[in-house]
């Protein structure tokens, strides 16, 4: 009788052992998956940050003269950032794909998988969209009436720091099955750090009420500290998902304490 046991990676020079990923490692397809989500990730932030330069947020206290300037410095900036994150949106499908099979791999109920890709089915409209369209317009026209600028302002930040309900949900779907799941996928630990990001999208959503101090959308509650939460998160939950494809041995009960080395026949 033999034992199905993943493969390890032949010894070799670089370029050798990524084509034999590609063409003979069981786990290509979830290797393709967590590879996309670095990609998308190494991506989206210096697009944010660095290019369009809309992160962090100006000041919502700004007057209208101030925020048509801000938009007249970003006239380059904004269109090029956005349109290449446009052009990698598609790949957050593949990022919750990935998630939504480490749920799968849990003893729990295929709903919690199911539910969290319909609710992340919708998470890129307030948490990237929306901002990216309400800046693009603003940009794109700077002979519009200062007060419509105003208004794509206010819009684009409010719809990006106060509407995240939708990754409140998803994070505690998440963090519920990797508590109530028997086959180790996770430890459970990690399930406490997605209650931690969940309340990171409550205390932003104050931002829709207060302009000026630490609730509103620049203040040091309802960004910069919500920031170093969810970059902490976002680097621990991509090492997770790491882990969770080396040890996959495609069964149904526990995951392995590590990857295995060879195929053993019995």
């Amino acid at each position: 009788m033999s034992a199905v046991i993943t493969p390890s990676t032949p010894p070799g020079p670089l370029h050798h052992r990524i084509a034999w990923h590609l063409t003979r490692d069981p786990r290509r397809e979830l290797w393709l998956a967590w590879g996309t989500l670095m990609v998308f990730y190494s991506l989206f932030f210096p697009m944010f940050f660095i290019v369009a330069q809309v992160q962090p947020p100006p000041e919502p206290t700004w007057d209208l003269a101030t925020q048509v300037h801000w938009f007249a410095e970003r006239r380059l900036g904004i269109p090029v950032g956005f349109g290449v994150i446009f052009a990698i949106s598609g790949m957050i499908a593949v990022n919750n794909a990935l998630i939504a099979y480490s749920m799968r791999r849990m003893s729990v109920s295929r709903a919690f998988a199911y539910s969290y890709l319909l609710i992340y089915s919708l998470s890129a409209v307030p948490g990237m969209i929306l901002l990216n369209v309400a800046l693009i317009v603003g940009t794109l026209r700077p002979d519009r009436d200062p007060e419509a600028i105003g208004w794509l302002y206010d819009f684009a930040f409010l719809s990006f720091d106060g509407t995240m309900g939708v990754f409140l949900i998803g994070s505690l779907i998440w963090m519920v099955a990797i508590l109530l799941d028997k086959n180790r996928v996770f430890p459970k630990w990690f399930g406490y750090l997605n209650l931690c990001n969940a309340l990171t999208e409550v205390v932003v959503a104050p931002c829709w009420i207060f302009r000026r101090g630490v609730f509103a959308w620049d203040g040091e509650i309802a960004w910069w500290l919500d920031m170093v939460v969810f970059g902490i998160y976002q680097v621990t939950f991509i090492v997770m998902l790491f882990q969770l494809v080396r040890r996959e041995d495609f069964g149904t009960g526990p995951l392995p304490a590590l990857p295995r080395k060879k195929a053993v026949a019995q």
